[in-house]
C-alpha cells in the first residue's frame, strides 16, 4: 500500500480513500504552527491488521537478519528487529495482549525514575513526589511478564551461539544468562555455556576494564584467580548479578572482538524468552560507546508498527545515518543519567495549533531533575501531569464528534470506533526546542486496546517531573543517534 504524507485538504480526501498517513517533520526554519490540522485514521484497516497479526506463523524472523556494508566513512551493520508480540507463541488476544503491556509499561517507568534519583514506588523526583501509575489491578511482577519490547538476534561467543537479546536504549550493559547458573529465568536458547567459547575471557580485578566499569562491584574467585563481579539492578526487582568478561559477538558474519559483556549466573526478570539485554544507551559500556571508531558512536533505528507483518532495523555505524531531509535536535546531557537520551521539548500541539503549556514544565534543570527522554523500552509517552491535563483537553475539544468508551487501564480518554472505516481526527505533535516538529500518523496516537473497535489516546500522566517520548510513538520513523556531534534525527526514512 503506498503511503504519503498529509499536506492539504485535497490530499487528506485522497488519504481517505487510498492511503495511510506517515509521520511529518516541519524544519525549525518553518512556521512555529504545524501545517496539518487534521488526518485519516484508517479504523477498519488497523482492526483488520490486528487481527491479522495475531494469526500469521511467526517464523523465520531473523533470517538474513544482517546486512553489512563498507565505505569511505566507515562500516555498517543492519539488524532485524521484532517486537515481542511477534515471538509470542501464545494467542490470548489483543485486550490480554495490551493489558499485559501497559502493565510491563508501569514498571518500566518506575525503573527509569527509580534511576535517576527516586524510589520505584514513591519517592522524590524532579522535585515532587513519584508514585507508581494505577492501572486497576495488580501489577505483574517483571520476572513473569517481563519488561523487553523489541528484539535482536546476535551470536555470542566463538563458535558463535545465536541468542535473543532485548534491545534497551536506556541501559549501558551487555550481559546473557551464563551457565553455571545459580538462578535463572526461562529462556528461548540453550543458556550460554562460557566454558565452550574459545573466545571467553574473564575479566581480572586489577583489570582498567574492571577498574572503569560503572557496574563492576567487587571480586570474587580464590586460587586460580580473582574476577571482576558486576551487578545491574533495574528498580522493579529485577536484577543481573555475575562475571564481568571479554567475549566475541557476532552479526551475520561480522565479528566484534572483545566486547565487555556481563556473563549472569544470578538473573530475575525481563522477557522470559531472551538470553539477555543489548544495552545502547549514552554510557561508556554501551555497545555503540564500545564500537568506537566501528561505528562512530552513531546508530539508528525503526520500531515497526504492532499491526503489521513487516520488520523493524537496528543499524549502526555513520552509515546508518540519513545523508539529507532529516532533522536533527540537540541531544542533551545528564550527568545524574548519563545512559538516558534527552532531548529538548518545548510543547505539544494539537491540530495544527500548539498548546498552552510552560516550557520549563519540559525543561532538564541544572539538578538533574525533569527533562524528556528517548525510550525504546517504555510503549506510552509519559507527560507531567499538568501538561498532560492540558493536551489530552485540547484533544477531546477537537474529537466531540466521535462517541467516547470507558477508560482502560492507564488510558483515561477511549472511543468506541466500531463501524467506523476511517474517522478525522486533529494532528498531534511535539515541538522541540529550535523549532523543528514532528507531526504523528494517527495510528500513533490513537490506537487499538481491543478487536472491536475501542481505540484509546495513547498518552498517560506522571506525578514524575521527568517525561519520556515512548516506542508507540516512535513506531514507523527512523530515529537517529550521532553521539559524537550531540544529535538526534527523525527521518527520512520509514518503516
Amino acid at each position: 500500500m503506498m503511503m504519503t504524507a498529509i499536506l492539504t485538504k485535497i490530499v487528506e480526501v485522497a488519504i481517505l480513500l487510498c492511503f495511510t498517513p506517515l509521520a511529518t517533520v516541519t524544519p525549525a526554519a518553518a512556521s512555529s504552527l504545524s501545517y496539518q490540522s487534521h488526518q485519516f485514521l484508517a479504523v477498519q484497516e488497523i482492526i483488520h491488521n490486528t487481527k491479522s497479526a495475531s494469526h500469521v506463523p511467526q517464523t523465520n524472523l531473523f533470517d538474513h537478519e544482517v546486512l553489512e556494508s563498507e565505505s569511505h566513512s566507515g562500516k555498517r551493520w543492519k539488524l532485524n528487529l521484532v517486537h515481542r508480540d511477534k515471538l509470542s507463541v501464545n494467542d490470548d488476544g489483543h485486550r490480554r495482549r495490551t493489558e499485559a503491556r501497559l502493565k510491563r509499561d508501569v514498571k518500566r517507568v518506575a525503573i527509569l525514575n527509580s534511576r535517576i534519583g527516586g524510589n520505584h514506588t514513591t519517592g522524590s523526583v524532579g522535585g515532587g513526589r513519584f508514585e507508581v501509575e494505577e492501572i486497576g489491578s495488580e501489577v505483574v511482577s517483571g520476572m513473569r511478564q517481563g519488561s523487553g519490547e523489541y528484539f535482536v538476534r546476535i551470536g555470542v561467543g566463538s563458535p558463535p551461539r545465536s541468542q535473543y537479546m532485548v534491545v534497551d536504549s536506556g541501559s549501558d550493559v551487555v550481559w546473557v544468562q551464563c551457565l553455571p547458573c545459580k538462578q535463572c529465568y526461562q529462556q528461548s536458547d540453550p543458556l550460554f555455556d562460557p566454558a565452550n567459547s574459545a573466545s571467553f575471557v574473564a575479566v581480572s580485578c586489577g583489570s582498567p576494564v574492571c577498574q572503569h566499569a560503572e557496574t563492576a562491584v567487587g571480586c570474587h574467585g580464590h586460587g586460580g584467580g580473582r574476577w571482576c563481579k558486576y551487578e545491574v539492578s533495574y528498580g522493579d526487582g529485577s536484577f543481573t548479578k555475575g562475571t564481568l568478561a571479554l567475549e566475541t559477538l557476532s552479526f551475520g558474519n561480522t565479528f566484534i572482538r572483545n566486547v565487555a559483556i556481563g556473563c549472569g549466573h544470578r538473573n530475575q526478570g525481563l522477557f522470559v524468552g531472551a538470553a539477555g539485554l543489548l544495552g545502547i544507551g549514552g554510557g561508556s559500556m554501551s555497545l555503540v560507546s564500545q564500537l568506537g571508531g566501528e561505528a562512530g558512536g552513531a546508530f539508528s533505528y525503526c520500531l515497526v508498527s504492532r499491526g503489521t507483518g513487516s520488520l523493524g532495523s537496528l543499524e549502526f555505524g555513520r552509515e546508518s545515518l540519513p545523508t539529507e531531509s532529516a532533522v536533527w535536535v540537540p541531544l542533551l546531557r545528564n550527568p545524574k543519567a548519563p545512559s538516558f537520551y534527552y532531548v529538548g521539548l518545548s510543547g505539544l500541539g494539537v491540530g495544527g495549533v500548539q498548546v498552552t503549556i510552560p516550557e520549563p514544565i519540559f525543561k532538564l534543570s541544572d539538578m538533574g531533575h525533569g527533562g524528556v527522554v528517548m525510550d525504546t523500552g517504555t510503549a506510552v509517552t509519559r507527560l507531567p501531569t499538568v501538561a498532560y491535563t492540558t493536551f489530552r483537553d485540547a484533544f477531546i475539544a477537537q474529537t466531540t464528534n466521535l462517541p467516547r468508551a470507558r477508560p482502560v487501564s492507564i488510558f483515561d480518554t477511549c472511543y468506541d470506533l466500531n463501524g467506523f472505516v476511517t474517522v478525522r481526527v486533529p494532528t498531534v505533535s511535539f515541538y522541540f526546542s529550535g523549532g523543528p516538529i514532528l507531526t504523528l500518523p494517527a495510528s500513533n496516537f490513537l490506537i487499538p486496546v481491543d478487536d472491536m473497535g475501542t481505540f484509546c489516546f495513547a498518552f498517560a500522566p506522571t506525578s514524575s517531573g521527568l517525561s519520556i517520548i515512548g516506542n508507540i510513538q516512535q513506531e514507523g520513523i527512523q530515529i537517529s543517534f550521532d553521539s559524537e556531534n550531540g544529535l538526534m534525527g527523525f527521518g527520512p526514512n520509514v518503516c
